[in-house]
């Protein structure tokens, strides 16, 4: 099945979907060092999203979210891509400054965890294989 949004940053990711329906905060509520989702009470918690097309609705918290993916990246912790349903501003510069394809205007609900995808972020698709 082919999912069509918005394209928010380049290149094509495959890797198995890490799905929740509650936004991520990045900057205290994971773990840049671990890849580990920290924030207590998160539907995560305790989850690695390392390695993993990271699926949520869309971001919250401090701006400094967006440097907490970066350090993610250049630590080898972060997600191979994001797909939100609605993407924050956050988000959005984290995915452009790490690198991170990017899809944003899906509809999360059809995506479950452990299903693999192909975020393909220059045409705005995901496919789940």
């Amino acid at each position: 099945m082919k999912l069509t949004g918005r394209k928010i940053y380049k290149g094509t990711a495959e890797g198995e979907a890490i799905v929740t329906t509650d936004a991520i905060s990045f900057y205290g509520g994971v773990d840049p060092d671990t890849g580990k989702v920290v924030e207590v009470g998160h539907d995560l918690e305790g989850q690695s999203i390392t390695g993993k097309v990271l699926v949520f609705p869309t971001g919250k918290g401090s701006t400094v979210g967006s440097y907490t993916i970066y350090r993610m990246k250049k630590n080898k912790t972060a997600p191979i891509a994001i797909v939100n349903k609605e993407i924050d501003t956050i988000i959005a510069v984290g995915c452009i400054i790490s690198e991170i394809p990017c899809v944003d205007k899906i509809n999360i609900k059809n995506i479950k965890t452990g299903q693999e995808l192909i975020v393909n972020g220059s045409k705005g698709i995901v496919e789940i294989k």
